[in-house]
């Protein structure tokens, strides 16, 4: 059976390793688009997937998925929630970590937003999270992002310290890919 290709449009090297990886288990091909669009503001990881796949899969009149990770820390009423990319470049881990620093509820969770789109269609949206809480100091050489200082739920480990495949087979972002390649295999 021929492998089936899905074109995969971020500027994040990081996101296109997992999202190959991730794909790869269900026998999908992930080709890169080194753009993805609009970002639209909102607190809805979703529809701002969805907004950046429509706009590019119509301009280059390609079917695509576009991705989009927020991390929302309980104790932060959710912040930085979707802006988690921005506020990680200004303020850094060690930035969120002082936010938290007299805070004892440490709860956060991860969410992804899948969008595939074909070109002047609607955009199929997949939504995956992961519970977990932040860590008191960074931890691992993996990954990226806030990795170094997410815990996920039931592990003593951050995200940066387990392997990719590990990463990968309980992030919010291999749920929320694994219901896509589900649906977009079911076609």
């Amino acid at each position: 059976m021929p492998t089936r290709t899905v074109s995969f449009a971020t500027s994040n090297e990081h996101k296109f390793r997992e999202a190959a990886l991730i794909l790869s288990d269900f026998g999908l091909s992930v080709t890169r688009i080194a753009e993805k669009g609009t970002e639209i503001q909102s607190d809805n990881v979703g529809a701002i997937a969805a907004f950046a796949a429509r706009q590019t899969s119509s301009a280059l009149g390609l079917p695509l998925v576009v991705e989009d990770t927020g991390l929302f820390i309980d104790s932060l009423d959710g912040f930085p929630g979707p802006y988690a990319s921005p506020v990680y470049k200004k303020m850094g881990l060690g930035g969120v970590l002082l936010l938290l620093k007299n805070e004892s509820n440490r709860g956060a969770r991860f969410e992804s937003g899948v969008a595939f789109c074909e070109p002047e269609k609607e955009a199929k949206i997949f939504v995956g999270s992961l519970e977990g809480s932040i860590a008191k100091t960074p931890a691992g050489v993996g990954g990226f992002g806030f990795d170094p200082i997410f815990i996920p739920e039931g592990s003593d480990k951050t995200l940066a310290e387990l392997s990719l495949d590990e990463k990968c087979s309980l992030s919010h972002r291999g749920k929320a890919l694994g219901l896509f390649a589900k649906w977009y295999l079911a076609r």
